[in-house]
């Protein structure tokens, strides 16, 4: 939905931080029973609400908030506050797993946060303070478990391998040609093949694809498709590939798109450790609930005129502290 960080935040955000830095640790002792953890108080969520709901609210008019999202009926207010207090639930959770792990903060660390906290404070107006309802010291708090929650997952990712080869991250840019039969396929193929053709006007011309050029890398598409494509050379054309009930003629554009192979490296590398990270996070979160609060959820109308311009908290994060 939003151009920036969407509600995907919710499970990125949190990590957002510690998953540019390390890898697992030892593994964490797990208890035999669901204990409850106390949540965030109604400042904190609001502020975080809040802050969501000026992003969206700067891409799209206030009517969105009632569009639904699925069969059921679900409005993407509904959703939003959702993803917001699962956000939140993880970011307690991961709390309790840095106290385990005995992770504490430096007093310079302390510090920069205190200075960022009362930096984004002084930054609220009085409509600001008054639609969320949150004092410096939540404020502090909230930001306080933030970092902390970036700092854990660098701890147990500190050891995870990141090495990305350059034939796992390859990509390359191709055109293809997909059709539905064979026969024709092969008419096709033949035509391309021949001198002087274009073989992108006539794939923009008969292609039963959404797409004439893309980009592709390991993994994204069949063994049969991949097989032959990665075989390529820039400019040439390889032979007819069947994959599911189409055929495709393929042109090599770009046999290795270089900037694209290392935006897609790093792409690897963070889903490792998020991987070996979510392990770990996902065994010790089965032994808690989040209380967090009564009907604080209900009370909360993202469409009401009575809002705030509440500073984005996480970019004001970004800033000081990465």
């Amino acid at each position: 939905m939003a151009k920036r960080r969407s509600l995907a935040w919710a499970a990125a955000v949190a990590f957002h931080v510690a998953l540019l830095l390390g890898g697992c640790g030892e593994s964490v002792p797990m208890t035999s029973e669901v204990r409850e953890a106390e949540g965030y108080t109604d400042g904190q969520i609001m502020l975080v609400v809040a802050t969501e709901k000026n992003r969206y609210s700067a891409v799209y008019s206030d009517p969105v908030w009632q569009i639904p999202m699925d069969q059921e009926g679900t409005t993407f207010q509904e959703y939003l506050l959702e993803q917001v207090r699962h956000f939140l639930e993880e970011v307690k959770i991961m709390n309790l797993m840095a106290d385990q792990q005995e992770i504490t903060l430096t007093n310079q660390e302390q510090e920069r946060l205190q200075e960022l906290t009362k930096d984004f404070y002084e930054s609220l107006t009085e409509a600001d303070l008054s639609y969320i309802g949150i004092s410096q010291e939540e404020v502090y708090q909230l930001y306080l478990e933030y970092y902390r929650a970036g700092r854990l997952v660098e701890e147990l990712t500190k050891d995870v391998d990141l090495e990305i080869s350059d034939s796992e991250a390859k990509v390359i840019v191709v055109q293809e040609i997909q059709v539905s039969d064979h026969e024709e396929a092969q008419k096709l193929h033949t035509q391309v093949m021949t001198e002087g053709v274009d073989f992108a006007s006539l794939a923009r011309a008969v292609s039963q694809g959404e797409q004439v050029q893309k980009m592709v890398g390991r993994k994204e598409r069949s063994q049969e498709y991949e097989d032959v494509v990665f075989q390529l050379s820039e400019g040439e054309i390889g032979p007819i590939i069947r994959e599911g009930d189409s055929f495709f003629i393929v042109k090599c554009i770009q046999d290795y798109d270089e900037e694209a192979t290392l935006a897609r490296k790093q792409k690897l590398s963070l889903e490792r450790k998020n991987r070996v990270f979510r392990k770990a996070f996902d065994a010790f979160a089965s032994h808690y609930t989040v209380n967090m609060g009564g009907d604080i959820w209900s009370r909360i109308s993202l469409g009401e005129k009575e809002s705030s311009g509440t500073s984005d908290f996480f970019e004001w994060y970004t800033d000081y502290m990465e």
